[in-house]
C-alpha cells in the first residue's frame, strides 16, 4: 500500500521548521524545587536551570517555588520532584536521621557554602550575639535550613533559639530586611554570599554584621563537628570592607533516588561544563563545581551513581 503524500507532507514540514539546534526527539524534563520568593534558593535555581539547559539541550530543567528545604526533602523522598535545593543543616539532619528516619536522597551538586551571620542596623547598640538575647530576631522563613543553622550555632555557644530570643519565623523570606529597618526586629539571621536579605540591607550602607567571635567559633565546631569555619570575603556584600569569619556548611542540589543514572550523569556533565557560565550568572554559584561536590559530600555513597560515573570519567574521583 502506498503512503499518501498528504500524510507525509505535514511531518516533513514540521521537521523543516524546528528551531536551530533543536532535535526531533523530546527533551528530558527535570523538575527543580527551590523555595519561597525573596530568598537565595529561587535566585540560585534560576541560574542553575539556565546554565544546565544551555549546556545540555537534551535536558529541560524547570524550577518551581516551594516551602523551602522542609518541603523539598519529603518531595524528593516521595518522587514528587526530580531534584531540589536543600540547605546544609537540613540535608545533614535528613541524611543522619536526626528526628526522623534517615532520608533516601542522592547528591547531584554542591551549591555553595553558607557561613551564618546576624545583621543589624548600623546605629544598633548591639555588637555581639549575646547582646541580642531577649530581643526580637528574625531567623528566616519557617522551614528554611538557615533557621536550622541558627539553632546549631546558638546551641554551640550555650543559647536556645526559642528560649533566649523572641524568635520570629517569616512567612516570606523577603520580609526580614524591612523588619530590621523599621525596628520590628533587632536583627536578621542569614547566610552565604549573595543572600538577598543581606544585599537588601547592606546596599544603602546602613547595616552591619554580627559574627561569632573566634572563641565562639571554636566552641561551636567542637560541639557540632559537621559545621566548619568559613570566611565571607571582603566586598562580598556592598559596604563590607573586611572579611568576616563564621561557621556553616554546604547546601546541595539533591535528587530522588529513582532519578535515572543517565539523567544524573547529564546533569553532572552540564554543571561541570557550565561552571564558568553559572558563576557569571550568580557570583556565589562559582562554588558549584564538580570538585567541591566531591569534597562537600558527607560520604561518597550519598552522591548519585550517575554523578559518580561522570566524576570518575573526568578524574575528580577514582
Amino acid at each position: 500500500m502506498k503512503t499518501s503524500l498528504r500524510v507525509l507532507l505535514p511531518s516533513f514540514l514540521a521537521l523543516c521548521v524546528l528551531p536551530p539546534g533543536a532535535h526531533a526527539q523530546d527533551k528530558t524534563p527535570v523538575s527543580l524545587a527551590t523555595a519561597t520568593p525573596g530568598g537565595g534558593f529561587p535566585v540560585y535555581g534560576a541560574a542553575f536551570t539556565a546554565t544546565v539547559n544551555e549546556a545540555d539541550p537534551t535536558l529541560l530543567v524547570t524550577a518551581r517555588n516551594t516551602k523551602r528545604s522542609a518541603e523539598n526533602i519529603p518531595l524528593l523522598e516521595k518522587d514528587g520532584v526530580d531534584i531540589g535545593l536543600v540547605q546544609g543543616e537540613a540535608a545533614y539532619e535528613a541524611f543522619a536521621g536526626i528526628g526522623r528516619p534517615p532520608a533516601n536522597m542522592r547528591i547531584i551538586a554542591a551549591m555553595y557554602s553558607s557561613p551564618g551571620f546576624f545583621i543589624v542596623r548600623k546605629d544598633s547598640p548591639h555588637r555581639s550575639i549575646a547582646d541580642l538575647k531577649g530581643l526580637p530576631v528574625a531567623f528566616g522563613a519557617a522551614g528554611s535550613g538557615l533557621v536550622i543553622l541558627a539553632r546549631y550555632v546558638l546551641d554551640g555557644v550555650g543559647l536556645d533559639q526559642n528560649k533566649d530570643f523572641r524568635a520570629i519565623l517569616l512567612e516570606r523570606a523577603g520580609d526580614g530586611p524591612d523588619m530590621v529597618r523599621d525596628g520590628r526586629a533587632a536583627a536578621l539571621w542569614g547566610g552565604g554570599a549573595g543572600w538577598p536579605g543581606f544585599t537588601n540591607l547592606m546596599k544603602d550602607g546602613n547595616a552591619r554584621f554580627i559574627a561569632p567571635s573566634a572563641a565562639e567559633i571554636a566552641r561551636i565546631t567542637a560541639r557540632h563537628s559537621f559545621l566548619k569555619p568559613l570566611t565571607l570575603a571582603a566586598g562580598t556584600y556592598p559596604n563590607q570592607p573586611e572579611a568576616l569569619q563564621s561557621v556553616g556548611s554546604w547546601s546541595f542540589v539533591l535528587a530522588r533516588t529513582s532519578l535515572p543514572d543517565d539523567v544524573a550523569y547529564r546533569l553532572a556533565r552540564a554543571v561541570h561544563t557550565g561552571e564558568a557560565a553559572i558563576a557569571k550568572r550568580l557570583p556565589q554559584a562559582s562554588e558549584t563545581t564538580l570538585a567541591n561536590t566531591a569534597a562537600a559530600a558527607p560520604r561518597a555513597d550519598l552522591i548519585h551513581p550517575g554523578v559518580l560515573r561522570y566524576m570518575r570519567e573526568v578524574g575528580v574521583v577514582r
